[in-house]
């Protein structure tokens, strides 16, 4: 799996917009938030995604380690996502954003 790099520069911003810089994977995050969630429970409060595009995006989480992925050895098995604590001090990063958007947002 190859990812697109959205700048080829030695840049801290560059680099955290790479890991963050698709428009599912801040939902993700939020989603999740400080719970622990299976895929299903994911794909259900993000029912506009498919299970594709879930599926690479907790993949690309997970390899960037924003995301930690805990798989049970059970009968069926069973997969748990959750933040990791470089995830987790994303939260208030995006609700810093969410306040900002709020802020200049035309209301119409």
């Amino acid at each position: 799996m190859t990812r697109k790099k959205l700048a080829e520069c030695n840049c801290s911003l560059a680099d955290a917009m790479n890991s963050l810089g698709t428009k599912w994977k801040p939902i993700i995050i939020c989603a999740i938030g400080k719970k622990t969630l299976r895929f299903g429970s994911i794909a259900a409060l993000i029912h506009i995604i498919s299970r594709k595009v879930l599926t690479e995006q907790l993949k690309e989480l997970v390899a960037d380690g924003i995301l930690l992925r805990e798989e049970h050895k059970e009968v069926p098995p069973r997969v748990e996502y959750s933040l990791s604590a470089k995830g987790l001090e994303l939260l208030p990063i995006f609700k810093q954003l969410e306040t900002w958007e709020q802020k200049y947002k035309k209301c119409d």
